[in-house]
């Protein structure tokens, strides 16, 4: 019969020497405590492998152990997080005005390793009621994750819709300038979000995709200035009836590299009798860093079907055509530099972004198009970090539009952004 095998006594000592030096008694006699139970699991193993019944008695330890941690159990509540946005803005002949714009919590569960729950909050202009121009009360998300396998996942909820380089990154210390770019406000009209629900995954290689069905948009709220913009349901008893698909395709696959691509396809007239609109949405862009300096840009291109009988149909019950196009779009590239030395604890970068952005860019037959929403912007400001998750911002804001008339107004900006 083999007799039991102990390994020797100094193996144990030359692993306790060999081992990091923890910071603090505690920590050190905890790490020290780790290595004895290793130890005794390998002579436990070794004793089995040599067919041994008998039990190895356990290496004395010689201080007391600290509590060991409770196992977690499988559901936990996620961290809180949420973040802000306060702003200066003075155009050119009237008076400064000073907005908290967005005050946003998010809330997260995570039931199980495969179902988890994410929510996001959101308060704009400090208060709902009060004003003329009242602030939002807005759940700009609250969705389910089924976690199935890395490349296919579900989600459903109510969803940020996948499209642009902003609408799911709109966090204050996320981009620079004050007040987000005007290509993903009025061609993209971001904050988009809807019910619906999708799938996504990683695919490998470096590529990630996402692809839903959401609630479509209202084409009763498109318009000359913001397209879009008020075609957005955002949840209130949305209209399912013809669902919208929409998807994103992301490549990380190179250092310092991600670029981006997005659709959105729906038809939008389920409130206008005999008039049913399809709108298509495309999007290309893409982000870069050289160093100290960062590149981004974006196109972005919407179509929308039957835009004359659209306008005859509005213009019958307000009296008003609102003189939709059946083309907009808009681009943007945006250089930035970081110019303070990298062993500095905090960061500041230096920017300019031109943007191009038409709600009028082509009409449908027999309407003119409103020169005045033909409209380009130079924005050229710095963005102070003195943590990585506080921004002040400051930008200075050329507006351009071809309209002989109605003269484009420029801007100074100041604001504070924040997460965490």
């Amino acid at each position: 019969m083999v007799s039991t095998m102990r390994l020797p006594s100094y193996l144990i000592t030359v692993a306790m020497l060999l081992a990091p030096v923890a910071r603090g008694q505690d920590a050190q006699a905890r790490r020290i405590e780790e290595l004895e139970k290793r130890v005794q699991e390998l002579e436990r193993q070794l004793s089995q492998l040599l067919g041994t019944k008998k039990d190895v008695p356990p290496t004395p330890i010689t201080q007391d152990p600290s509590p060991a941690p409770e196992a977690p159990t499988p559901e936990s509540r996620l961290p809180v997080s949420g973040y802000m946005d306060f702003h200066f803005n003075k155009p050119r002949g009237e008076p400064g005005q000073l907005d908290f714009h967005r005050f946003v919590l998010l809330f997260g569960h995570s039931f199980s390793d495969r179902i988890k729950f994410w929510s996001e909050l959101e308060v704009e202009h400090a208060f709902v009621e009060g004003r003329a121009e009242k602030g939002e009360l807005e759940l700009e998300q609250a969705y389910l994750d089924f976690l199935i396998k890395p490349y296919f996942n579900v989600r459903g909820g109510m969803l940020l819709a996948p499209v642009g380089l902003n609408n799911e990154r709109h966090e204050p210390p996320s981009f620079n300038g004050v007040e987000r770019p005007f290509v993903d406000t009025v061609i993209l009209p971001s904050t988009w979000f809807d019910t619906g629900v999708g799938i996504f995954g990683d695919l490998g290689k470096g590529f990630v995709y996402k692809s839903y069905f959401m609630s479509t948009l209202d084409a009763t709220g498109f318009s000359a200035e913001e397209g879009l913009r008020d075609g957005r349901q955002k949840g209130f008893e949305s209209s399912f009836r013809n669902p919208a698909w929409t998807g994103r395709l992301e490549y990380h696959g190179l250092p310092r590299l991600a670029l981006g691509t997005s659709f959105w396809r729906g038809s939008t007239g389920f409130n206008i009798p005999g008039v049913n609109p399809r709108v298509k949405v495309f999007e290309v862009d893409g982000r870069y860093r050289l160093g100290r300096l960062d590149f981004r840009g974006e196109v972005a291109q919407v179509h929308i079907s039957k835009a004359g009988e659209l306008n005859l149909a509005l213009q019958r019950d307000s009296g008003v055509s609102p003189n939709v196009a059946e083309r907009l779009r808009g681009f943007y590239v945006e250089p930035a530099v970081r110019v303070l030395p990298r062993r500095w604890p905090h960061e500041l970068a230096l920017f300019g972004r031109y943007e191009n952005f038409d709600t009028q860019n082509r009409m449908p037959r027999g309407y003119l198009p409103l020169k005045q929403f033909d409209r380009s912007a130079w924005v050229v400001g710095a963005t102070y970090y003195p943590e990585p998750d506080v921004a002040l911002k400051f930008d200075y804001t050329w507006m351009r539009n071809a309209s002989s008339v109605v003269r484009a107004v420029n801007s100074v900006n100041f604001g504070i952004g924040w997460w965490f």
